[in-house]
């Protein structure tokens, strides 16, 4: 399976939250399953950790370099992300939650989110 992991999943497990259920984490440590991060939701990270709205226990560039020596595939925003955007119902307001949409409808991808806004969407989702 290929799975697109929503900004808190990716919070939760730099924190090793128990938060994380363990059927995801066997998810993600399957070696089977190709697991995708969106610059989206680094960004999101980015800019809530700024305004002191997220307090990970580490720097931003220690983040994201602990992000990078995971096997994740990382998607850069993309023309036809922002189209299929565009074409989404206004179910949800969240713009980064928007354009996690549509990247995984664009990419035929599952969203792995506990996230019941998402979850009103027509794609694929697991929790």
């Amino acid at each position: 399976m290929r799975y697109l992991l929503d900004t808190h999943v990716i919070i939760w497990m730099a924190e090793d939250s128990e938060k994380l259920p363990p059927e995801m984490k066997k998810i993600l440590e399957d070696d089977e399953n190709k697991v995708y991060l969106c610059t989206i939701s680094l960004w999101e990270i980015a800019i809530k950790m700024n305004l002191g709205k997220l307090d990970l226990g580490m720097r931003l560039d220690e983040f994201l370099e602990n992000i990078e020596q995971r096997d994740f595939s990382i998607l850069h925003i993309e023309n036809d992300y922002l189209k299929a955007l565009s074409d989404l119902p206004y179910i949800h307001k969240d713009p980064f939650d928007r354009l996690l949409i549509s990247t995984a409808l664009t990419e035929n991808l599952t969203i792995m989110t506990i996230d019941e806004n998402i979850q009103q969407y027509d794609v694929s989702w697991v929790w």
